[in-house]
């Protein structure tokens, strides 16, 4: 019996549907490779199609099976037919290949392929290129040429990836600079990396790397899935911010988007050789009803070693430390998991599921990790599917890291429609806690989706318009200080009981006002609110600062702590009443006061018996609050003969209002 039933009985009814999604996989596996040949060794197919040089030659190869003719038309030859640059069918499979001399083709020239099939043909881009770029005055998308005289060399040759705890930084590199226009990988690397690796983040995710025609898509409408955008620089720029990433100590994973592609026929895939359904489901399956975009079908021996390719292409090429795979429910099930409940496990193995999608997911995974063992993968999955984030040998998906969707949704949920005085203690713990035992997740109070147009950051929602006029240091009101307090003790509360890693999206640590909203023809496409305004907190005068302080603060003490997020978390104390929450994490204590109004003198609970000091304090002057606790006193447990034997004491601690603190038990006192 695989091992996620034995761990969870409950899906015992279940173990026919779980074993043959194992076996599915396995037989699809071996479909692929033929038993010859490991999933990574066969997933190298960047290395065979697109554009190469091979010694003195050229050459470009493409899998266009409904093709009759394909000509390479470019700079080169006047964006004419010829004969030259005609391609010659291969084999039944549908490969192509055209040879030239290599002084024929050169470093920067663009160029397409011309596709002639029966009644139609059309200029298209190759599926396979590793470099896109777009006419500034016309907009129209070329592939060109990359062949530097100086490909750029990594400097670490040998990085592994921090994961104890995961700390990530979730980041988009056209937004990240201040300015109002699309940033680089230049800018990027020089100006904000200093900021991640000070603010005590280990990890970058970087979203929109994939080519994509339209800016304002956030990069989800994918059309080139093996070109970096050029609309930020060079590959060479983005090599070497992975590289200068590495060397302080960051890993660095992509948003990788294989759930979808973009419609567009002439960027993308959408009809690469008059064959709508060359990398794509046919009939009602065809396009993704929510999405205007295309769904892939991952049935095709051909699709997979496309996407599987391009899992392996990132990692080989730009040494990227792993994926957040985006869109993975809309992957596993028939409707996209739109309009469905999840409300018991018959939701997961009652038909609709697809299982070819699902043994895409579950041998990328399994491939990945055989090519970098220490890579990251973590799946965007709203449904709570079992065994995402189980390996695969157990019976699972594979996936590192499940993300935890559901904490984001009740902070928000909270802060709409509950008065403070109503805030559960047991509710926030149960969503902050609540994952399956033999899946770790990556807990988050607000990610990139929270803070886009349509919906509004934490801090928008908890100060609104008073930001404009009362976020100086000087200058807050009661509406500021509420959200000053709430914004710090949310996330800590978020980030002291993860069970994997946590994420946090780009200038929301220091609430990072307003909302993302990228050029378009509704706002005049301005880029006014698609950046990043670090002067914000830079500005020594205004309360963004004392929130930066305080994520600093916090992810300093946690990433301190090898292993933290493997301690186990135990509740000590929670009272809804009082709105008090207090838990341990080995030899720390967190202790949350979310009333509004009420302070409690010697509030006690039980803990472990030893001797405790403050090391954060929400309320503290430099993080904005009001210095009501005096943090260099130390705290002596009282001891009480009924919990002798069990060798806890009463922790006895003053907690204002609206205040968090974290205490460490000194342990050196104890070995004295």
């Amino acid at each position: 019996m695989l091992r996620i039933i034995r761990n969870d009985p409950w899906l015992t009814p279940y173990k026919d549907a779980i074993e043959g999604r194992h076996a599915h996989a396995l037989w699809r596996e071996n479909r692929l490779t033929g038993g010859r040949c490991s999933l990574a060794d066969f997933a190298c197919g960047y290395k065979y199609y697109g554009l190469h040089r091979e010694g003195d030659e050229w050459v470009f190869r493409e899998w266009a099976p409904n093709a009759q003719y394909i000509y390479l038309v470019g700079d080169f030859n006047d964006w004419k037919e010829q004969e030259r640059f005609s391609l010659r069918r291969l084999n039944d499979n549908g490969d192509w290949e055209v040879r030239v001399p290599y002084s024929m083709m050169k470093h920067g020239q663009h160029y397409k392929m011309r596709v002639k099939w029966n009644g139609g043909e059309g200029d298209r881009i190759p599926a396979w290129c590793q470099r896109v770029v777009q006419d500034s005055s016309t907009y129209i998308f070329s592939a060109q040429v990359w062949d530097p005289e100086k490909p750029y060399m990594f400097k670490v040759k040998r990085f592994k990836p921090r994961k104890d705890p995961l700390l990530i930084y979730e980041c988009h590199v056209g937004m990240a600079q201040e300015k109002e226009d699309v940033g680089t990988y230049v800018e990027f690397r020089e100006n904000v990396l200093p900021r991640v690796r000070d603010a005590g983040y280990n990890c970058i995710q970087i979203m929109a790397i994939q080519e994509h025609p339209y800016y304002g898509s956030f990069g989800y409408h994918v059309s080139s899935f093996f070109a970096p955008s050029s609309r930020f620089g060079t590959p060479e720029e983005l090599k070497e911010l992975i590289d200068t990433a590495h060397s302080m100590g960051i890993s660095v994973i992509m948003d990788l988007v294989h759930s979808h592609s973009v419609k567009n026929e002439y960027e993308g895939l959408g009809n690469l050789a008059g064959d709508p359904n060359q990398y794509f489901l046919p009939g009602d399956r065809h396009e993704h009803s929510a999405w205007g975009s295309l769904c892939f079908d991952y049935g095709k021996d051909q699709v997979l070693h496309f996407l599987l390719s391009n899992c392996r292409y990132w990692l080989e090429e730009f040494r990227f430390d792993g994926f957040r795979f985006d869109g993975v429910t809309s992957m596993l099930y028939y409707s996209h998991g739109l309009g469905e409940a999840f409300c018991n496990y018959d939701d997961y193995f009652n038909g609709h599921q697809d299982d070819e999608a699902i043994a895409y997911l579950t041998l990328s995974n399994k491939m990945i990790h055989e090519f970098k063992p220490g890579a990251i993968t973590i799946a965007e999955e709203v449904s709570g599917m079992p065994g995402l984030a189980a390996p695969f040998k157990d019976g699972g998906y594979g996936f590192d890291y499940r993300m935890a969707m559901n904490i984001p949704d009740y902070w928000i949920k909270t802060i709409k429609e509950k008065k403070d005085e109503d805030w559960s203690m047991s509710g926030i713990f149960w969503e902050v806690t609540n994952r399956r035992s033999d899946e770790k997740t990556i807990s988050y109070v607000e990610s990139h989706d929270q803070a886009l147009v349509g919906d509004k950051t934490v801090i928008f929602r908890l100060v609104d318009a008073d930001m404009y006029w009362h976020f100086t240091k000087d200058g807050g009101n009661d509406v500021t200080a509420r959200g000053i307090a709430l914004h710090k003790m949310i996330r800590l509360v978020t980030a002291s009981t993860i069970n994997g890693g946590y994420l946090n999206f780009m200038g929301n640590e220091f609430g990072h006002p307003e909302w993302i909203d990228f050029p378009r023809e509704g706002n005049g496409w301005s880029y006014k609110y698609a950046r990043r305004q670090w002067s914000l907190i830079d500005d020594g005068n205004l309360a963004f600062g004392w929130l930066g302080a305080f994520d600093k603060a916090m992810t300093g003490i946690i990433g301190s702590i090898r292993n933290f997020q493997k301690s186990p978390v135990v509740e000590y104390w929670h009272n809804d009443g009082d709105q008090v929450l207090a838990f341990g994490r080995g030899d720390l204590v967190f202790v949350f006061n979310f009333n509004p109004v009420k302070s409690f003198q010697d509030y006690g609970f039980l803990v472990p018996a030893g001797k405790y000091s403050v090391i954060l304090d929400s309320d503290g002057c430099e993080f904005g609050g009001y210095g009501r606790v005096d943090d260099s006193c130390e705290h002596f447990t009282i001891f009480d003969p009924l919990y002798g034997q069990e060798q806890k004491g009463w922790l006895r601690l003053y907690l204002p209002s609206r205040t968090a603190l974290v205490l460490k038990k000194n342990v050196d006192d104890e070995k004295r």
